[in-house]
């Protein structure tokens, strides 16, 4: 109920307000901008955790990754890395 107050007197959510602002930064900058900052925000990262921090979170991301997917995404991403190495390899 109280969203709907808000919507009816003209003002809005949080929500829709950060959709709003994200749409119009992405309107407004470019990839440049985007790879500018998060370097920054890793490089900030980097010097406020340690290795255990990346450790921890690489382990909770490869738990989530094995629940969501099956044998054969894992055997796609490795052709796709086989390949990627391959030419890579090729180029130097």
């Amino acid at each position: 109920m109280a969203n709907n107050e808000k919507e009816n007197r003209g003002s809005m959510t949080v929500e829709e307000a950060g959709r709003k602002g994200g749409e119009e930064t992405s309107r407004t900058h470019d990839k440049e901008f985007y790879q500018e900052i998060g370097r920054k925000g890793g490089e900030a990262t980097s010097e406020n955790h340690d290795k255990e921090f990346y450790q921890e979170i690489g382990r909770k991301g490869g738990e989530a990754t094995s629940k969501n997917h099956d044998k054969e995404f894992y055997q796609e991403i490795g052709e796709k890395g086989g390949k990627a190495r391959a030419e890579q390899r090729d180029d130097d």
